[in-house]
């Protein structure tokens, strides 16, 4: 597994837009809009013969121009694909200092995770940029990839966040159901409860974000709503987006109530506080609001911030 010393900073992740790397017009479109993050596709969303012309074509987008989103990401092809390693190479060899974050699809082992952490080191070195800076977002897609989820979660410090992948997960699981990110017809309960479940676990043991995935009914606002709304009530910090109709729905549904990011902001301020009295040194337990708070407490609020999109600062 590769170390690194440097933590990973706090993005928020209500709202994240899929957007087809081989797509001009879809690109262009996605600077304006309101999400916490985007990534641009090189897999599911681009047919093989246009994947190489794709490379060149997200390199010049993140080159050539910024985006409204504070997080960009590029999700490149899985390692069951002859395209992963040139994916990394040429992107983030070009274009790395644009990047904030890679995506890695259909996670099945931690050895996948260590085998991109080095090919990534090695092109970050290469082009001359800081080893370590771009982080990891991981989708478990699979079953094999939940069965493996914790080693998974483990296995690299440029991992951020957990992603549910609804449409291959269904697929491996033999489920009848066509559209990806709803329910099963003929199935009361939650059919995803399990996987989300045991994915925000691993992701919360770790230190991580969890992340749930496409609902592809782009027509079906209270469908993606009613999905959306679980998710964050299981602990979840954003859901994926593929339609700029579900981003004021999902940014709505992920952002905190009022009273909860205020007394987080009393909880950093007095935390930050306290540290300065010891040089920086550890704090240990400090009160707020007549409730104790350790270090883990100031880490949820943090969080907690992140997630209301003021960046986990009071």
């Amino acid at each position: 597994m590769t170390k690194m010393q440097k933590s990973r900073p706090f993005r928020a992740r209500r709202t994240v837009l899929a957007v087809p790397g081989s797509s001009e017009r879809f690109i262009a479109k996605s600077r304006d809009l309101e999400v916490d993050c985007l990534f641009l596709d090189l897999e599911d969303a681009v047919a093989p013969a246009a994947k190489v012309a794709a490379r060149d074509m997200i390199v010049t987008a993140l080159q050539e121009g910024s985006w409204r989103a504070p997080t960009v990401t590029v999700r490149v092809n899985a390692w069951d694909t002859p395209w992963t390693t040139g994916d990394v190479m040429s992107v983030v060899g070009r274009a790395g200092k644009q990047i904030d974050a890679l995506v890695l699809p259909k996670v099945t082992s931690a050895d996948q995770v260590v085998a991109l952490d080095l090919v990534l080191s090695q092109v970050e070195a290469s082009a001359g940029l800081e080893i370590g800076r771009i982080g990891f977002e991981l989708q478990i897609e699979e079953a094999l990839g939940l069965q493996a989820v914790n080693q998974i979660a483990a296995a690299s410090s440029r991992t951020e966040t957990l992603v549910f992948g609804p449409g291959d997960f269904m697929a491996s699981m033999g489920m009848r159901g066509l559209s990806v990110g709803s329910q099963i017809a003929g199935y009361d309960a939650d059919a995803f409860h399990y996987a989300l479940s045991r994915i925000l676990i691993a992701a919360r043991a770790n230190g991580l974000q969890a992340l749930d995935g496409p609902y592809v009914s782009i027509r079906d606002l209270p469908g993606f709503k009613t999905s959306a709304a679980k998710a964050a009530a299981l602990g979840y910090d954003g859901k994926w987006v593929v339609h700029p109709s579900q981003i004021e729905a999902g940014n709505q549904i992920f952002t905190p109530e009022p009273a909860q990011i205020e007394r987080a902001e009393r909880i950093v301020k007095a935390y930050l506080a306290a540290a300065d009295e010891h040089d920086g040194g550890a704090v240990g337990a400090i009160v707020v609001d007549d409730e104790m708070v350790d270090e883990a407490g100031y880490k949820v609020a943090r969080a907690l911030l992140a997630k209301s999109g003021r960046g986990g600062q009071a």
